[in-house]
């Protein structure tokens, strides 16, 4: 079979998968709708993008440019989440990696299908954009060419970049899991650091290729200089009135396009990459190294069985019951309880917001999702069906469960606290907590695993720090 035949057959089974999610069509929906709230109206007093304080006179290309920025910067995780959560998610490599079909040519193939997905989004929110355009801006002024250039010539490459990189990971097997996921994570917040650290150097086709989210030279091709980092992306309050920008000077300025295009090459090639580094799934072998330390982390054994035992009556308040079980099932592990203790000890001689609540938080995102990722498989769903508690009461006794982990964890914390009269660490505890749980609960319902609560989290967790 030639690597052609391979490409077009791996690239129609993945479309094909694709158009009967569901999930395809709401990421479709999404887009369009979220853009109208990217843009801000007359009388809007905050701005996704603001530049030296103030938003950008609102044209065609910054229109587009605007899209494209949001796209390319603050939409990465969700669609690295979606390539990694939706329907291709589970592939049929039993069967793959016996054969002698070429693996670069399947990997290229899932790639272009991934690409075509996103870019089907993207085709979305230009028409979105030209309707953003109709409403906000004159008639005679809208161009449809200017939307379309500024939205595609930014986000197309990132997009391609986060498909790359999930053929990728995908290829090996210690990124399969949650370290491809916390790799992710640092590769996207370097994406948004790097390129801004050298904002006044991005002038030619070597220091556009530093910014790989493509949203420096359109936002500070005008700018004077020393004022190229006075921008922000996200949601920011703005002073009044409008800052005229060059967009498109800056679309169209010396190595801007090339580099853009260099991006998407690199996209493609790091998608044959992943195929020719392919590793087949092997079953773990046992560790002999540190076997002393694994066997004082591993569970203890059940206390033995007593089979003249007489049958344990029902239990008095099943759901209490239920509760507790979801509390243990949380802290999965001694090494999970180790550092639960370690966080719980220092929590009195730190400072609470900055350190105390963060770090809770941080061991408590990786015992829920990982517990809900593995408490909303479809098999184990069918199978508590059949249970006295159905698996929505379950669901409850999870949220009970995790705040009671997040109020435990911080408990010294909290008691010093409460005698100095300080209230605040007990309210940061109940909300922090009862939306971490909440989040991971509706995540894991919706992706069957724990891989999209746990980035969407991560990501959350880290703007929680920031901001302290």
């Amino acid at each position: 079979m030639s690597a052609a035949t391979v490409v077009t057959s791996s690239l129609g089974t993945s479309l094909a998968r694709y158009s009967r999610s569901w999930g395809l069509w709401v990421v479709l929906l999404i887009a369009p709708i979220g853009a109208r709230f990217w843009i801000p109206g007359e009388n809007d007093t905050s701005s996704v993008i603001t530049v030296n304080g103030h938003a950008p006179v609102l044209t065609s290309a910054m229109l587009g440019v605007s899209l494209g920025i949001v796209t390319s910067t603050l939409l990465l995780p969700a669609a690295f989440i979606y390539l990694r959560a939706n329907v291709t998610r589970r592939q049929p490599w039993q069967i793959e990696e016996v054969t002698a079909t070429s693996r670069i040519a399947i990997a290229l193939g899932r790639f272009f299908a991934d690409a075509a997905v996103l870019a089907a989004v993207l085709a979305a929110m230009t028409v979105a954009g030209w309707f953003i355009a109709w409403l906000l801006t004159p008639l005679e002024s809208i161009g449809l060419g200017e939307i379309m250039l500024g939205l595609w010539l930014i986000a197309a490459p990132a997009l391609m970049g986060v498909a790359a990189i999930r053929i990728l990971f995908d290829a090996l097997p210690p990124t399969r899991g949650a370290l491809g996921e916390v790799l992710f994570f640092f590769i996207w917040i370097a994406s948004l650091a790097i390129p801004a650290i050298g904002a006044e150097r991005n002038v030619s086709y070597a220091g556009n290729m530093q910014d790989f989210a493509g949203f420096i030279r359109p936002l500070t091709h005008d700018l004077p200089p020393g004022r190229e980092n006075d921008f922000t992306i996200g949601a920011s309050p703005m002073q009044e009135g409008r800052i005229a920008l060059d967009v498109m000077g800056g679309l169209t300025s010396d190595g801007y396009i090339a580099s853009r295009f260099s991006w998407g090459a690199i996209a493609v090639l790091l998608a044959g990459f992943a195929g020719l580094v392919y590793r087949p799934h092997r079953p773990r072998r046992a560790r002999r190294r540190l076997a002393w330390l694994g066997r004082l982390l591993e569970p203890s054994a059940p206390p033995p069985a007593q089979p003249d035992a007489p049958p344990s009556p029902p239990t008095a308040v099943p759901a209490l019951g239920l509760v507790a079980a979801e509390f243990r099932l949380i802290a999965d592990g001694r090494m999970w309880l180790a550092l639960a203790a370690m966080v719980a000890t220092l929590g009195p001689w730190v400072d609470f917001r900055t350190v105390a609540s963060p770090a809770a938080l941080l061991l408590l995102i990786f015992g829920l999702t990982a517990h809900a990722g593995r408490s909303e498989q479809p098999g184990l769903l069918a199978l508590t069906r059949t249970a006295p508690l159905a698996p929505i009461l379950r669901r409850f006794a999870f949220l009970v469960a995790g705040v009671a982990w997040s109020l435990l964890l911080t408990l010294p914390a909290i008691g010093r606290a409460a005698f100095a009269g300080d209230p605040a660490p007990t309210l940061y505890a109940l909300a922090t907590g009862g939306a971490v749980t909440a989040v991971t609960m509706l995540l894991a319902m919706i992706g069957r695993s724990a891989f999209a609560p746990r980035l969407v989290l991560l990501i959350a967790w880290y703007a929680y720090l920031s901001a302290a």
